[in-house]
């Protein structure tokens, strides 16, 4: 059969015919008739058609066809422009029409080949039943089944199961479209045993198949699985479902044997590639609807050794953005995965990997992403002492203050490690270092928004952020230097210096943060007496939420300020002398620092981590906590005041 023949459109008559006018009418349309030949000949037989009579056009022997003759049904379809098969079925009633272009014999075998394409195609998710939902899991059955079978009777010989292979790769594809209806399928995916057979797979010799069901795996566990229902109960059904999905996936070792095939991939193919990304997204999704998992990823599995190897790479793609993302993710809130992570010289990976930016910015948004991941990741790790220690070991702090006299994007970044790695009774150590690396002088030019000569004139200038951390630095350095050791007399210097500059620094952040605490604090009256005038009651959670916007709006770097000033106060005459005079110009006096710093005080939690500062006040052998700290300091203010 030849296909060409078959497709190619017929030519149109060649005789003389009359030519239809642009916008014909109706009675036009039904006027007009073939003349059927008598010989029966192809496509290159003439047409007449209806004449008015005064035309002299010279006619061939034929019947007139009228209005009254015949019936529709009886009408030659072979008129039709090209034999359209279509061009007198679809007459609406206003007698339009609107052909198809094909013939009979074109549209029979069209539908043929349309037929043969949709056997693979996914159901149409509103047609998604318990019976089509059975019958694709036991198509997935077969499919597995018989390329075991086929493989293990010709293991030599990938003629012989190179067909059952396509099916079940088929068959994967199909699994796709039950995550479109996930309060059916989901269920009966575990009932079945399909999970089992799913996850035996990631074993599979063909790493195409692997692929597959990564991205069937990835589908179903999506984080948006069920968000596009309406009703709210809906999606507490299809969040159950995925629930009991996630709990089969674990049981079948799911975690082990993902991580197992990041090793077997080779990422310089591109389905592999993909497979890379897929894996990483599972986790994601996994860890995204029970974050508790992250512990058991990293302690059951080698994903930490992984994901350190994977950020190292000497080129940047997506991928090695995405694995330290999930880096960041995986520290996020879990201390023993922080431990981890320093164990396995995660600090040192960390700082040979971010000593890239310190003379040059990242490239793109991507790589922008990924230092900050890393960064965000480090962070987190320096909230157990043993990192700090690894730390300082891998001269983090030398390397932070090369990023701030830098003055590049990693500038921020580089203040806020510092900031998470001096607080705390275990950044004792690394304030003694920072002071020691001259660090003082990068700090305050910071503060006081000074760039150095060397600077790029686009460096960018200090944000909120990178105030609040710099403040948080300088609260650390109080709270960590000995009294009356060489550190805390350079610290305290730079208070004096240059008519108390940085001191009037700290009174304009000051008066920063109570503006706009005094909005906050409107807003929030504002609430509580429409609650009460509606007949409700301010409830202690009500009230706790209050000072966590307290605190956003202003209060914590009030706080923070109000700790610092209390500090000088304490230990210079010439600062307390100054403050004072400054403070009562904007209607303040130490009172109000004192206030300020017993909200501070009673919300501290009972067992708040002591800090590093030796005080006179401090029993022997023990740090004062941060709470004594502040009563010691009120209590000073109080006999100034």
């Amino acid at each position: 059969m030849d296909i060409d023949k078959l497709f190619k459109v017929p030519r149109l008559p060649t005789g003389s015919k009359r030519k239809m006018p642009d916008n014909p009418t109706p009675e036009m349309l039904k006027k007009m008739r073939l003349d059927t030949p008598s010989n029966g000949d192809s496509e290159d037989s003439n047409m007449d058609v209806y004449m008015p009579e005064s035309s002299s056009a010279p006619r061939r022997q034929s019947r007139r066809a009228t209005v009254e003759d015949g019936d529709d049904e009886m009408v030659d379809t072979s008129f039709a422009p090209g034999g359209d098969a279509d061009y007198f079925v679809e007459e609406d009633e206003e007698g339009r029409f609107y052909g198809g272009g094909l013939t009979s014999e074109q549209k029979q075998i069209l539908s043929i080949f349309e037929s043969a394409e949709g056997e693979g195609t996914t159901e149409d998710p509103e047609g998604i039943s318990i019976t089509s939902i059975r019958r694709t899991l036991l198509k997935f059955e077969r499919a597995v089944n018989k390329n075991q079978d086929q493989r293990s009777k010709y293991p030599d010989d990938p003629s012989k199961f190179i067909d059952s292979e396509a099916d079940l790769d088929s068959a994967l594809k199909s699994l796709l479209s039950l995550a479109q209806s996930p309060v059916l399928a989901y269920p009966e995916l575990v009932r079945s045993g399909s999970v089992s057979l799913l996850i035996g797979l990631l074993s599979h010799e063909n790493a195409d198949i692997v692929i597959d069901v990564v991205d069937v795996i990835h589908e179903l566990t999506d984080e948006d699985v069920g968000n596009e229902l309406e009703d709210e109960e809906e999606q507490e059904e299809a969040q159950v479902a995925l629930k009991t999905l996630i709990e089969a996936l674990l049981e079948n070792s799911i975690l082990e044997l993902l991580v197992d095939n990041l090793s077997r991939l080779n990422e310089t193919e591109e389905s592999d590639r993909q497979g890379v990304f897929h894996i990483l997204g599972v986790f994601e999704n996994m860890l995204g609807f029970n974050p508790d998992l992250s512990l058991i990823l990293v302690s059951k599995t080698k994903m930490m050794n992984w994901l350190l190897n994977r950020v190292q790479s000497k080129t940047h793609d997506e991928n090695r953005g995405y694995s330290a993302e999930l880096l960041s993710i995986l520290l996020q809130n879990n201390a023993a995965n922080r431990q981890d992570f320093g164990k396995k010289d995660g600090v040192e990976v960390a700082l040979n990997v971010l000593s890239q930016f310190r003379r040059r910015d990242p490239v793109n948004a991507d790589e922008t992403e990924f230092m900050e991941n890393l960064f965000d990741a480090l962070c987190s790790a320096l909230a157990e002492p043993e990192v700090k220690s690894f730390f300082l070991a891998s001269e983090g702090v030398d390397l932070m203050l090369l990023m701030m006299r830098e003055k590049l994007q990693s500038k921020s970044r580089a203040i806020k490690t510092l900031d998470y790695a001096m607080s705390g009774a275990a950044g004792t150590v690394i304030c003694a270092n920072f002071v020691e690396a001259l660090g003082l002088r990068t700090l305050c030019a910071a503060f006081m928004g000074k760039g150095s000569k060397k600077s790029k004139s686009n460096a960018p200038i200090a944000t909120s952020e990178d105030t609040s951390h710099i403040l948080g630095i300088i609260s650390s350095l109080f709270s960590n230097t000995p009294s009356d050791s060489p550190d805390r007399i350079r610290l305290l210097a730079k208070f004096v210096e240059n008519n108390y500059e940085k001191t009037d620094k700290l009174l304009e952040e000051r008066e920063n943060a109570r503006n706009r605490l005094k909005v906050v604090d409107a807003e929030i009256e504002t609430e509580k007496k429409e609650t009460l005038a509606d007949g409700g009651e301010i409830e202690s959670e009500d009230e706790d939420l209050f000072y966590l916007r307290r605190l956003e709006g202003g209060l914590f770097t009030l706080q923070t300020v109000d700790y610092i000033l209390a500090w000088v106060v304490m230990e210079d005459d010439g600062i307390r002398g100054h403050i004072t005079q400054m403070l009562e110009r904007k209607n303040q006096y130490l009172k109000d620092i004192i206030s300020t710093l017993q909200i501070y005080r009673d919300n501290l939690e009972a067992d708040t981590q002591s800090n590093g500062a030796a005080t006179d006040h401090a029993p022997e052998g023990r740090a004062l906590s941060q709470k004594e700290i502040l009563q010691h300091l009120i209590d000073f203010l109080r006999e100034c005041s």
